[in-house]
């Protein structure tokens, strides 16, 4: 899970920042984080609609016009870009996945999942649907309860890091 707040560091959303890391006998095979496609202008320079005005789309809403890529998302294509096998691995993020990515998840046939921050869809109707597609994950849903020194930024969508997050920093 260290992996995956390190590998956070990189995401450039407004919102929740993401990490997802890929791993597969005992051993990382990916990894992503959430931000717009490559070669897009980023979140925070205002290439994201959605998250631009957040205000306007709230918590689980506009994703139809949201151009961010999840970081679990980013794991997986990444795997797949480069030609790596990825049925049986586990994904370790930071954030429970949300509807589309648990969708892949189970496409490509992970085995675990493991997280740390809850997540929820706001609309409570909508729950038992999202708890149906974890509960199809063959090796379970595990939520870590491990300290996140990031967590104000990461989740609480502060727009500035703190001072000793960066690229090469120990989370």
């Amino acid at each position: 899970m260290q992996i995956a707040f390190a590998v956070r560091t990189r995401a450039n959303c407004l919102g929740t920042r993401v990490g997802a890391v890929l791993v597969l006998d005992r051993r990382v095979i990916s990894t992503g984080y959430n931000g717009t496609p490559e070669g897009m202008k980023n979140c925070l320079d205002g290439g994201c609609e959605r998250c631009a005005n957040r205000a306007k789309f709230g918590s689980g809403k506009g994703y139809d016009l949201c151009i961010c890529v999840h970081a679990e998302q980013n794991a997986i294509l990444a795997a797949a870009r480069f030609g790596i096998e990825a049925a049986g691995s586990t994904v370790y993020t930071t954030t429970k996945p949300c509807f589309g990515c648990l969708k892949e998840m189970l496409q490509i046939k992970v085995n675990r999942l493991v997280y740390v921050h809850d997540w929820q869809h706001p609309d409570p109707d909508y729950r038992p649907i999202h708890e149906t597609l974890m509960g199809r994950i063959s090796g379970g849903c595990l939520r870590l309860d491990v300290p996140d020194p990031w967590a104000d930024w990461a989740v609480k969508g502060q727009a500035v890091p703190p001072a000793d997050i960066g690229h090469s920093a120990k989370p």
